[in-house]
Formats: C-alpha cells, sequence, structure tokens
C-alpha cells in the first residue's frame, strides 16, 4: 500500500520462499510457446505476406527505396558521393599497394562491392570499398602465396636471374579475388545461421589495439616506396622486425628524388586534411587535396621524366575499360581457409560498428545479420570481377555524412565517378609516383594512430581492457596478422575467465530502515545481523570457480568446515567411548542425572553447540573441547578469531544460518548443484542452516532439472529475497523482529557483537 500525501512506499506481504512465490504469482506449469513440431510446421508454410517480408529483409533497397525522397536528399547525396568517389580513386590505388596487386584492381574494388551493397545493406552512411587493415591482411597473403622465388627466369646467356613482374602480379590478383569469393562464402554462411553476434567477442579495445598494430604494418611495409629501395619480402612471425631491420640497413641507398617527393607532399596534405577537419561545417564539402596532389604530381612526373632521369617508382600501366568476369581459383581455397576466416571476422567487425555508430546516431536500425550478409555478396560479387576483400572504410564514412548524405544513393554515385576514372581517366595516372600514394596511406592512417592516446584513458578506467589493448599490439606485430588475431581473443576470452574464476566475494549487510543489503566492506552504515551470515559473489558459481567460492565463503563465515567436522567428530568418539565406560561402570545401577565425566582425566565431557530442532549447532556459541593432542581448544577463539579492519576490532559473530545471494547468477551447471549439495550438508551437519536467494527463473529451472531438490534439500530453502530469508531465519531460529518500523529503531541486542 501506499501512504497518501508522503512520498514514502510501503509494502506489507508475508515472507515467501520459491513454492510460496509459484503459488502467488501463479507459475505456469506449460511454456507459452508452440510445440516445436508446430513451429516446424509454420516455419515451412509460405504465404504472400510472409514473401514479402523475406525478399525486403534479403534485399533491402526494395523497401527504402521507393520511400525514398527525392527532393529532400537528392541534392545531399550527390554531393556526398562525389566527395566519396574523389576519395576512393587515390586511395584505391594507394591500398592496392597494400594488397600487393597492380593499383587498378583497386579502383575495381572501389566500384564493383560498392554498388553490390547499395543493394544489400542496411546501413545509410558507411562508405564500402578498400581499408588499410583489410588491405595489409589480404597483401600478407599474396605475398605469401606469391614469394618471388616462384616467379625467376634465368637468362641462359650470361646466367642471371630476372623477376617475371607481370607473371608474379596476375597470379597475386588470382589469390586476392579468391580469397575475397572465399571470405564472401564465410560471411553469407555466417550471416545466414544468424551469427551476427560473433563480433560481439571482438571487443573494443581489442579491435582498437589490432587495427593500430595494422596501421603500423601500413607504415613498415610502405617504407620502402618513402626511400626508394628494393627490401626483402619476410612473412610469419616476426617479419616486421625483419623489414625494419632490413630498411634501416638500405638507408645508405635511398633514392634522394623519392625521399624528396615524400617530404614535399606530406605537410600539404596534413596541412590541408587538418584544414578540412577544422572548417568541415563551413565547406560545402571538403577540398579534394588528395585527388589535387595526384593530379599535380602525375603531370610533375610526366613531363619531367622521373621514372627514367631519378629511377623513381611510378605506378605503370593501368588498363582503360572493365574485365570480364572470371570464375576464381577455388583450387587455393585450402590453402586461403584460416586468412579467410579471419579477415571475414574482422571486415565485419569494422562494418558493424561504423555502422552501429551511425544508426545511433541518425535513429535508425542496422540489421547485424543482414551486414553480415551484405558484406558476404559484395566480397563475393567482387571475387568474379578480380576485386580483393572490402570493409567500410571510416575516414570516407565521415565526409560521406558530413556532406549530407541521407541514404545509400550516394555510394550510387561515388560508383559512377569510379567507373568513369576507370575507362576514360584512369590510364592518365600511370607516371603517379608510388611515392605520392603511400604518402597519402600514411596520413590517413592519423585516425588509427590516434588511437594509442587508448593507453592513459584505458589506465585510469580499466587496467584490464588496458592489458587486452597492449597485448593485442605487440601478438599482432610480432606474428602476422592472422596468428596475432587468434592470440589476441584467446588473451581476451582468457581475461573473461580468470575473472570469472576470481570474483569479488562479499559479506552483506542491512541498511537500517530498508530491505536492502549491501558489502559491509564498502558501506559504512551497513549492520551484520546477529547469527547469519550473507554471501555474495560477483559472479555465478560454475565448475571453473567453485573451489575459490567454498574457501571464500568458509573464509567469509569463518567456519573452517573441514576442521570443525573433524574436531565434532572426535568429540563424537569421546562421548561414544565415555558413553560405553558408564554404562560397564554403572551396569545394574541407575544411571545419575548430572553430566558424565571422564574417570581417566577429570575433564567435563562438554556437548559442543546448543540444540536446534532436534539437532546440534556446532558453530552456534561453541564451548571447549579436546583436541588430539590432549589439550583444551577454545573454538569461540580458533575458529573465530578478531579481526583487524582499519584500526578497529570486529569480532565475527556466531552463525546458525548462511544465506547465499545467488542474484549475480545467469546459469546453473552440474558443478553448481553438486557444490551446493555439498555445502548444504557440510554446513547441515555443523548445524547451520544454508539458505540461497535471488535466484532468476532460468536458475531455478536448471537446479530443479539438475536434481538438486529433494527430501532432504527442499524448494523451500529458495527465496526470491535476502530479506526474505533473513526474516524467515529470524523466525525459524526465535530472533526479535529485524526493525521496528513505527518507533524506528533496532532492538539493542540485534546487532550484538558487530563493532566493539
Amino acid at each position: 500500500m501506499v501512504a497518501q500525501g508522503t512520498k514514502e512506499f510501503y509494502v506489507e506481504r508475508d515472507v515467501l520462499d520459491e513454492p510460496c512465490l509459484d503459488t502467488r504469482a501463479r507459475k505456469r506449469t506449460h511454456s507459452n510457446k508452440p510445440p516445436l513440431r508446430q513451429r516446424l510446421k509454420d516455419s515451412m508454410r509460405c504465404s504472400v505476406p510472409r514473401l514479402k517480408r523475406t525478399v525486403l529483409g534479403c534485399i533491402p533497397v526494395l523497401s527504402w527505396l521507393p520511400q525514398y525522397r527525392f527532393r529532400e536528399n537528392i541534392m545531399g547525396d550527390i554531393v556526398a558521393g562525389i566527395s566519396v568517389g574523389i576519395m576512393h580513386m587515390p586511395q584505391g590505388m594507394a591500398y592496392a599497394l597494400l594488397a600487393s596487386v597492380p593499383p587498378v584492381f583497386g579502383l575495381y574494388t572501389s566500384f564493383y562491392p560498392v554498388l553490390v551493397y547499395f543493394f544489400f545493406g542496411t546501413s545509410r552512411h558507411i562508405s564500402i570499398g578498400t581499408f588499410a587493415v583489410i588491405s595489409v591482411m589480404v597483401g600478407s597473403v599474396t605475398e605469401r602465396m606469391a614469394p618471388d622465388s616462384n616467379f625467376m627466369n634465368y637468362n641462359g646467356t650470361n646466367g642471371t636471374a630476372v623477376l617475371d613482374t607481370a607473371m608474379q602480379d596476375a597470379y597475386k590478383v588470382q589469390v586476392a579475388s579468391s580469397l575475397s569469393l572465399l571470405v564472401g562464402i564465410f560471411q553469407i554462411l555466417l550471416g545466414l545461421v544468424r551469427f551476427g553476434f560473433l563480433a560481439t567477442y571482438l571487443s573494443e579495445p581489442l579491435v582498437r589495439g589490432y587495427t593500430t598494430a595494422a596501421a603500423i604494418q601500413v607504415v613498415l611495409s610502405q617504407l620502402k616506396f618513402i626511400f626508394g629501395v628494393e627490401t626483402i619480402k619476410f612473412n610469419g612471425p616476426l617479419s616486421q622486425i625483419y623489414t625494419l631491420v632490413n630498411i634501416c640497413s638500405l638507408l645508405p641507398k635511398t633514392n634522394i628524388g623519392t625521399l624528396v617527393i615524400s617530404l614535399l607532399v606530406l605537410p600539404i596534405l596534413i596541412v590541408v586534411k587538418e584544414l578540412n577537419s577544422c572548417y568541415r561545417k563551413k565547406l560545402p564539402m571538403p577540398i579534394p587535396i588528395e585527388l589535387m596532389m595526384v593530379i599535380v604530381a602525375t603531370i610533375i612526373s610526366y613531363y619531367t621524366k622521373l621514372k627514367e632521369q631519378y629511377h623513381i617508382s611510378v605506378v605503370g600501366e593501368i588498363p582503360s575499360g572493365m574485365n570480364a568476369p572470371v570464375v576464381p581459383d577455388l583450387s587455393l581455397f585450402p590453402d586461403l581457409i584460416g586468412d579467410a576466416l579471419a579477415i571475414a571476422v574482422v571486415g565485419y567487425a569494422i562494418v558493424i560498428s561504423l555502422g552501429k555508430t551511425f544508426g545511433l546516431k541518425h535513429g535508425y536500425k542496422v540489421d547485424s545479420n543482414q551486414e553480415l550478409v551484405a558484406l558476404g555478396v559484395s566480397n563475393s560479387v567482387g571475387g568474379f570481377f578480380q576485386c580483393y576483400a572490402v570493409t567500410s572504410s571510416m575516414s570516407r564514412s565521415m565526409v560521406q555524412e558530413s556532406t549530407g548524405g541521407k541514404t545509400q544513393m550516394a555510394s550510387v554515385f561515388s560508383s559512377v565517378l569510379i567507373l568513369v576514372i576507370i575507362l576514360k581517366v584512369g590510364s592518365l595516372f600511370e607516371e603517379l609516383p608510388k611515392a605520392v600514394l603511400t604518402v597519402i596511406l600514411f596520413v590517413n592512417l592519423k585516425g588509427m594512430f590516434m588511437q594509442f592516446r587508448d593507453i592513459p584513458v584505458l589506465w585510469k578506467q580499466n587496467k584490464v581492457d588496458l592489458m587486452v589493448w597492449v597485448v593485442t599490439l605487440v601478438c599482432t606485430i610480432l606474428l602476422n596478422l592472422g596468428l596475432g588475431l587468434i592470440a589476441s581473443i584467446i588473451f581476451a576470452l582468457l581475461t573473461v575467465i580468470f575473472r570469472s574464476q576470481l570474483p569479488r566475494y562479499s559479506v552483506l549487510g542491512h541498511v537500517p530502515g530498508t530491505e536492502l543489503y549491501l558489502d559491509m566492506d564498502t558501506y559504512e552504515e551497513t549492520k551484520k545481523i546477529a547469527g547469519i551470515t550473507i554471501f555474495q559473489s560477483s559472479t555465478a558459481l560454475y565448475y571453473a570457480n567453485e573451489e575459490f567460492y567454498k574457501t571464500a565463503l568458509e573464509e567469509k563465515s569463518g567456519i573452517d568446515v573441514k576442521e570443525m567436522l573433524t574436531m565434532k567428530r572426535q568429540q563424537e568418539a569421546v562421548m561414544e567411548r565415555e558413553k560405553k565406560n558408564e554404562e560397564k561402570k554403572f551396569s545394574g545401577k541407575d544411571q545419575p542425572d548430572n553430566m558424565q565425566t571422564d574417570q581417566g582425566n577429570g575433564i567435563p565431557l562438554s556437548i559442543i553447540g546448543v540444540p536446534t530442532n532436534g539437532h546440534f549447532n556446532w558453530a552456534f556459541r561453541r564451548d571447549s573441547i579436546i583436541s588430539e593432542t590432549g589439550t583444551t581448544v577454545d573454538m569461540n577463539q580458533t575458529i573465530i578469531p578478531a579481526v583487524e579492519r582499519d584500526g578497529e576490532d570486529w569480532r565475527r559473530l556466531d552463525t546458525h544460518t548462511i544465506i547465499l545471494d545467488f542474484s549475480t547468477s545467469s546459469f546453473a551447471d552440474t558443478v553448481t548443484v553438486k557444490t551446493l549439495k555439498n555445502l548444504i550438508r557440510d554446513f547441515g551437519e555443523l548445524g547451520v542452516d544454508m539458505n540461497i536467494a535471488g535466484c532468476q527463473v532460468c536458475v531455478v529451472e536448471q537446479l530443479e532439472t539438475a536434481g538438486l531438490f529433494s527430501e532432504s534439500i527442499p524448494k523451500s530453502l529458495l527465496f526470491p529475497t535476502i530479506h526474505d530469508a533473513v526474516l524467515h531465519s529470524l523466525r525459524l531460529r526465535g530472533g526479535t523482529a529485524l526493525y521496528n518500523y513505527e518507533n524506528h529503531e533496532y532492538p539493542p541486542d540485534m546487532f550484538n557483537g558487530t563493532k566493539m
């Protein structure tokens, strides 16, 4: 009931255990779900509305394109599409270098997958296409599968070896397209079986540490174009270390012309990009500095003959026109499975994180499973057109949003621009120095390198996440990208396991005037109820932490179960021997009413504990007994010692009831049931009652299914709240009321011995 005219809320009800709660709340005896047979039958049934929903779900463009608001959105989408298309051209060519394929294939990758995503994607703002992390992952595969040693032609005249770069590039393109198809197949299959949650295992610290490490690998792999040197190609673990050492050894052979171009282009790009960032709200569209630098550098290179006079490496032949679709080499699949799965997961993680970010910002839903399918179809189709694997780009997505893009129509306009470049303009950039593309690449990695700022932030917020970030970075740099990802995921999962194995264990105390129970170490005003220990774990009790749980329970309750049971059995053995001796001594005589003594040493035989409900409580009001060594042992001093806390002496209360707070548990396995049975049995043998409070419905059902409850362990040991369990225990043990709400005071002896 609610008190009128006040803000106080009063509830009057009986103490409820689990069976009473089931009766009061009328727990259902059967599931609301239809039988499995009926559900299968319904899933197989086809109707026009269901078919329509399925088609619209698989091809989202059919649902939003007919409702496209032409007047409101078209100009924003055109400007955004052109802006993103201008970025696609230099980035596609630059990232193709990372994938170790000719630059024109970066343009193909910026066209076909983008167009496919328009039909199947659910995000309105992300820009699909080439991306540094995925490109370098693809490049590690193509370099491994197509080493220089496999494409050396030996000149019979002078015995020299010449690298057949044309054949090598063709094979690399074949590997990249096969990899793209396999990545797409994995993503489609995972999407169809609704494995969109898979990316949730890649935590944000892991993804940011991984992308930072990938950015470092990008820099190391492209430094050769900055200095104009030919490096040895390394693969496998520690390859980045070997690459760095090799580059340092080749610095005396630096091509001065290439280095000068890099040093001239770098500051210009940085300054203009910072201006774009500072004035992005005032500029109708970002200054296309990347495209401008590509055009200027190409013109200068063409008219000054940089390649011939200064031996500067240039892009080379860029064929005009589109290639016919080609079926990728399926025989390469067995060698690409591991890499394809890693690329599929990382690519999807980047897409869904960006997609959900923009979805939350603009108020629309991004379907995680459909995004997985859309990305898979984009990669699969791209594989037939000699594209390599794609994902979303943060820089292009930010430009698409900031320049007024409203829908994926922007991707259509960017694709049209890329198509024009491929058909007519691409061949004009054959004299473009590769150093310019490398500098463009480096400048676009700024956002990834800014992620080093995560280190001081995580140090303050969560050191476990910081460990995940650092370990991911180190593993990815020292190992290759695939092994680094696997090692990082394993480490991240281990941190979860360790945290569940080593949770925080607490003793809860009552907050005066409320039905709340909080950690006594954290809250000063909490009161420990005499005779009752309320024990809480911050995570579920299961097979990995059951030993820690039992140990912590004994420490927090002050009851050493093993020692107590040993002493109890010793006392029972002594009592049994004395009983037999007394029977022999007084055979034929009346038994005396007074307590018997041990005639051997004259020590009185005290019954340990006080009788409760027909049995003795060996943990409550213990007296002295005789240990194995023959000395008198004071149980109150040895089992329940004084504890020093913050300069004050706290004394644990004698315990007659232990309440286990299971409100933090989300599941119960067979080890949970076995552990609970053992605890209830052992503490029960000592005369200590054990109750369980706060179980979720699913946990109760799992405990019941696993056979926890029996005649000796009734279901009435379960209570919906800690307060119910406390009140039940006080009534059962003859305790006073917990709190006098009329006088707002506790009984004077309620918390006897809590704080001295």
